[in-house]
This record gives structure tokens, C-alpha cells and sequence, in this order.
């Protein structure tokens, strides 16, 4: 079974939406997702949510998410205005819901600031009836590491139709994490690390398209999700400027592609 390969516009950030769109037709993409982080092409106001969502339907595109509300587990009136906001703007784009990544600055948030905030944020999410995709960051300083810990909040407050994990191949190798969750899983992201550096000390900026050179185990991961039953989507997202800069990101993305059907297949 191959997987449903989906583009973050983080494949290019220096895109357009519309160019973005435009290249992830081209490749054959099913999904989509925007970002709110990538300078004058954000997504941040309603009339360009609206032109996206309408062009990524023509295109027979699926919209995914905006990503990213952060850091969702630090509650509070900025917080859940800045949910609203990106909510309205998920609605208007026919998004799916939203990923919300968790504070990274070394600084701890308790489990139960942690249930608090999905508590909050779920009632925003239920009145917009979107998702939330919830992506442990496996850095050393993130406050929320670990997928098992966001199930195990997920389910204290009840909000398992709410919520599912993003399986971000870079951050659960950064965690050193084992384990799989494809039943709890909504979206994976792969990314690839082909420099000689520990997996304590990578960074975004490491992050390359996954090819013959990926140290991460990009192909395995997603063997075992595959094979375990998820189904779901497979969203390209590097932040390496090696891939920013390219002057043909789409050669590079479908070259990614053909690697991870062939290595899959084998």
C-alpha cells in the first residue's frame, strides 16, 4: 500500500498560495497544508482563505489544516483569540482542522496546563466543527515531547473524536520514541536528515526532502504505520533552505516521492 502524499507549504515557503496550489496539482498531490508562518504568503485573512479553498476544490485538492496554533498549551485570552481567528480562517478555506504544536523554549507545562488547553481549545474546535491535530515536537526543549503523553491528556478530557496525533517522522525519531499510534494518528509529516549531526542537536533547518541519504528511517516508519492500518495522509515538510532554494522544488518533491513508493514496494 502506497502512501496518500499530501504538500505543507513549507516545500516553498517563497511561493504563492495560488503557485503553491499550482505545484501541488502538478504533482499529484491529495492534500494540502497552509501555513500562517511563512511571511507574505500566510495564510492569514479571510479573503485569501477563501480564494484558497475554492482553488484547491477546482483542483480536487483536499485542504488539510493551517498550521500552526502555537504554543497551544499555554492557555490563555491571547491563546484562545488566536484559535478563533485561525478557526474562522480554517472554515473559510474548507480546512479540516487545525495543528497546534506545543511551547519549545525549554521552559515545562504541567499535564494539567496541558488537559486544560485541550479542553479550551476543543469547545473552539467543536463550534467550527474542525479537528485538531496535535504534533509532539521531539526537541530536547519542547514541553511536549512524547505521543503517548498527548493520548493520555487527549483521553483524560474525553476529546478522542476531537483529536488525533500528528506522526512527524523527524520529531519522533528527535524523541527517541518506539512507539506507533496509526489508530490515533491524523497526519504524518516526513521529512529527512542527511547531515552528521546527533539527533539531540537536529534542528528545523536540517530538515530535506527524504531520499537515498535519510538517517531518520522515513521508509520504515511509514512501512510500520502502513502496514499497522493508517490510511491517512503523508505531508512533505522540510524547512531546510537546501530545499527553499531550489530552482525545480517540483523535480526534487516528485524525485522524494518515487523513492519512498519504490523503497515502500521493495
Amino acid at each position: 500500500m502506497l502512501p496518500k502524499f499530501g504538500l505543507n507549504h513549507m516545500v516553498c515557503p517563497s511561493y504563492s498560495i495560488k503557485e503553491f496550489l499550482t505545484l501541488s496539482s502538478q504533482l499529484g498531490a491529495q492534500t494540502v497544508e497552509f501555513r500562517n508562518d511563512v511571511g507574505d504568503n500566510s495564510l492569514t485573512d479571510l479573503a485569501s482563505a477563501q480564494m484558497a479553498g475554492q482553488l484547491a476544490n477546482e483542483l480536487n485538492i483536499k485542504v488539510l489544516s493551517i498550521n500552526a496554533l502555537y504554543p497551544f498549551n499555554v492557555w490563555n485570552e491571547e491563546r484562545a483569540q488566536q484559535a478563533r481567528e485561525m478557526a474562522t480562517l480554517a472554515k473559510a478555506a474548507k480546512a479540516e482542522g487545525l495543528v497546534v504544536c506545543p511551547l519549545n523554549d525549554g521552559n515545562e507545562v504541567s499535564f494539567e496546563d496541558l488537559k486544560f488547553a485541550l479542553s479550551e481549545l476543543a469547545k473552539i474546535l467543536e463550534e467550527f466543527d474542525l479537528k485538531g491535530f496535535v504534533e509532539p515536537l521531539g526537541f530536547p526543549i519542547s514541553s511536549l515531547r512524547s505521543k503517548r503523553v498527548a493520548l493520555d491528556a487527549i483521553d483524560a478530557v474525553g476529546q478522542q473524536d476531537r483529536f488525533s496525533l500528528v506522526h512527524d517522522t523527524f520529531h519522533h525519531k528527535g524523541a527517541g520514541e518506539d512507539e506507533f499510534f496509526p489508530e490515533r494518528t491524523g497526519l504524518i509529516h516526513i521529512s529527512g536528515l542527511e547531515d552528521d549531526i546527533t539527533f539531540n542537536d537536529m534542528l528545523d533547518g536540517d530538515r530535506v526532502l527524504v531520499g537515498p541519504e535519510d538517517r531518520l528511517d522515513n521508509v520504515e516508519q511509514l512501512r510500520t504505520l502502513l502496514a499497522a492500518g493508517y490510511s491517512g495522509p503523508v505531508s512533505f515538510e522540510p524547512f531546510s533552505k537546501k530545499v527553499w532554494d531550489l530552482s525545480n522544488p517540483k523535480q526534487a518533491v516528485q524525485d522524494s516521492i518515487d523513492f519512498v513508493n519504490q523503497s515502500l514496494a521493495q
